[in-house]
């Protein structure tokens, strides 16, 4: 038996938009595959990350990930939306052969989430960004280190100049 493919598409919005944009949009591009035809299997908001390079010389982004079902023909145009909106900075639109996703169930915020895997997505994440603050604080220690000897070099150099001229100033 082999399976109906479905669509992947990941999406990065500006990092300065406020949260209830944010919901719009999810609502916005599910409503645009909806009104073309295609089926929503899953939409899920992965929160605030570092991007790996700049990019419209934005360092962060807001990551979200939709899961969908439908002929292809819905892709281009959830693209074309996406291409012509400035708060997304960057999609990617992949077919996927799989198992279809299990639906995530949404939580308030007030409720505790007892899915284990969940738990160990946001322990990574906490880990690598506990990571590149260690990172940050190194460089920052390294500069400071270095303005250091700058100075300590500095004042050497003048002492010795300044024994050059006594030097100097003696044998005259």
């Amino acid at each position: 038996m082999t399976q109906k493919p479905y669509y992947e598409t990941m999406y990065i919005l500006r990092p300065d938009i406020p949260e209830e944009e944010v919901d719009t949009h999810l609502k916005k591009y599910s409503g645009i595959l909806t009104d073309a035809g295609a089926e929503i299997l899953d939409n899920q908001m992965r929160g605030k990350r570092r991007l790996a390079y700049p990019i419209a010389k934005h360092k962060e982004g807001i990551y979200v990930q939709l899961s969908h079902n439908g002929d292809g023909q819905h892709v281009g145009v959830l693209e074309k939306a996406m291409r012509i909106s400035e708060d997304v900075i960057r999609y990617l639109t992949v077919k996927q052969n799989g198992p279809l996703p299990t639906p995530r169930v949404v939580q308030n915020s007030e409720t505790k989430s007892d899915d284990k895997s969940e738990g160990k997505v946001d322990k990574s994440s906490e880990k690598v960004e506990a990571k590149e603050e260690k990172k940050e604080e190194k460089k920052v220690k390294a500069k400071e280190e270095k303005k250091e000897e700058k100075k300590v070099e500095a004042k050497e150099e003048k002492a010795v100049e300044a024994k050059e001229e006594k030097k100097e100033e003696e044998k005259e």
